[in-house]
């Protein structure tokens, strides 16, 4: 996959954490910060996903969620 040139800003702290993590697990901070970015990219898409379903499935179960509860 082709890579891009991006810039931003990250406080001080977690930008020296950040190249501490690339130093001790022999990474480089660009890869560490590619899948940072995948990571969450997924885990916010995938979010919604699960809660459309979570209110899918309470809504067609309202009856024996209230048997439940008695």
């Amino acid at each position: 996959m082709q890579s891009i040139k991006i810039s931003s800003k990250v406080d001080e702290e977690t930008w020296n954490e950040l190249k501490a993590l690339a130093r001790e697990t022999h990474r480089n901070v660009s890869g560490l910060l590619t899948e940072a970015i995948g990571e969450y990219v997924r885990r916010e898409r995938v979010r919604p996903e699960v809660l459309n379903h979570l209110k899918d499935s309470m809504n067609e179960n309202e009856a024996l969620g209230r048997l439940l509860a008695k």
